[in-house]
């Protein structure tokens, strides 16, 4: 997928670690990492958010967030933010929503810069979990469910 994004901070997460990318003090991304990850602790305020939320899961993120895409994916991100904590949509449903197609919802969704906090997780196949992080088995998959989980959806 191209280069490794450079970090600010490597933060603890339940499940390895999150690697947080800012421009000018803006989250502009959020990356899940596998455990062992070395850590770069920083960045008090995502730190906490991100510890607030992994304690409690109905938590209400309040960061400042840029999310850099075409029109359509900022459209799409836009809609996964409106998912409440606990709840899930399907691809197809959001495609209905947006008047667009699963396949480029799925796209878009796939390519969601800002994991965890634009939560891409709460969107699930028609039948199945569907993917995460560009992946439909092993660490991505372990996470989805992770989250999905800690939000106490049945999975």
């Amino acid at each position: 997928m191209g280069m490794e994004p450079e970090y600010s901070a490597i933060l603890p997460a339940p499940f390895g670690a999150v690697g947080v990318a800012l421009q000018d003090n803006v989250l502009t991304g959020l990356d899940c990492l596998p455990p062992g990850t070395s850590l770069r602790l920083g960045h008090a305020e995502i730190a906490l958010e991100l510890q607030t939320y992994f304690a409690n899961p109905g938590h209400r993120f309040d960061l400042p967030v840029k999310l850099a895409g075409t029109p359509f994916r900022r459209r799409v991100w836009q809609a996964l933010l409106m998912i409440p904590p606990g709840e899930t949509r399907t691809y197809g449903e959001l495609a209905a929503q947006l008047a667009s197609r699963p396949r480029a919802v799925g796209q878009a969704v796939a390519d969601n810069p800002i994991a965890i906090i634009v939560p891409c997780h709460r969107v699930l196949a028609a039948h199945g979990l569907g993917g995460f992080m560009h992946g439909r088995d092993g660490f991505p998959i372990d996470v989805k469910k992770w989250l999905l989980r800690h939000e106490g959806i049945d999975i």
